[in-house]
């Protein structure tokens, strides 16, 4: 899944970035509102982590315009605004949720969790046959057993059973997995995928490939 970031404090900024990366998630960071807009508006995300006191262009502002092209992305207000008002404000311009800084990242990932998770429409487990992954602590058990893997397999992981049954492209897994600044290659998803695949195989469940197109976690017969 790929969050955006638009926060003007670079130590909070770098300190999220490099939480959720290593929770699995592609993250980009914009310093502020202009950036963040034409970030929204030219690229995919799951997830908006949205600071109100943003230059160039006030936090309520992009969140006006992005409600205004109809966008349903999850919205996260991270601010020093704690006041009723600006919480009210906030939220009926079509916020989902509201944190107040400072603010314990344990909580902040908890609320990203949920957020995504909400808006997929999803319930917390998601079943695979025999595999079984739990959205809430991003972590996946074959037969009850738990597998072992790296913070770019749950993302591809993720990614796959999310749309089970469906082909996803290579460009695809790109987007959902990278941020601005990471050079993933087709070649390093390729790998990525074999290497989830050799995990997943254990118990019976299988990515085909599609050559040329991408991949595709298959439904279990009868599901």
């Amino acid at each position: 899944m790929r969050i955006l970031i638009a926060e003007d404090d670079v130590i909070i900024a770098d300190g999220l970035t490099r939480s959720l990366r290593q929770a699995g998630y592609a993250v980009d960071w914009a310093p502020n509102g202009v950036e963040a807009d034409t970030a929204l508006v030219t690229s995919t995300y799951d997830l908006l982590i949205l600071d109100l006191g943003l230059p160039k262009m006030p936090g309520l502002e992009v969140l006006k315009r992005l409600r205004a092209r109809n966008s349903q992305l999850p919205v996260l207000i991270l601010t020093a605004l704690d006041g009723t008002n600006d919480r009210v404000k906030g939220l009926d311009l079509g916020a989902d949720d509201y944190m107040a800084k400072p603010f314990e990242l344990a909580e902040l990932e908890a609320r990203v969790r949920a957020l995504t998770r909400r808006s997929a429409g999803t319930t917390p487990t998601i079943q695979c046959g025999p595999l079984s992954y739990d959205q809430v602590g991003r972590v996946a058990h074959i037969n009850g057993l738990p597998l072992e893997l790296s913070a770019r397999e749950v993302g591809l992981l993720e990614v796959l059973l999310t749309r089970m049954g469906r082909l996803v492209s290579k460009d695809q897994l790109v987007e959902h997995l990278c941020g601005w600044g990471e050079e993933v290659s087709h070649n390093a998803i390729e790998v990525y995928v074999h290497r989830l695949r050799k995990k997943l195989e254990q118990g019976g469940v299988k990515i085909a490939t599609v050559r040329g197109l991408g991949y595709c976690l298959e439904r279990p017969q009868g599901e």
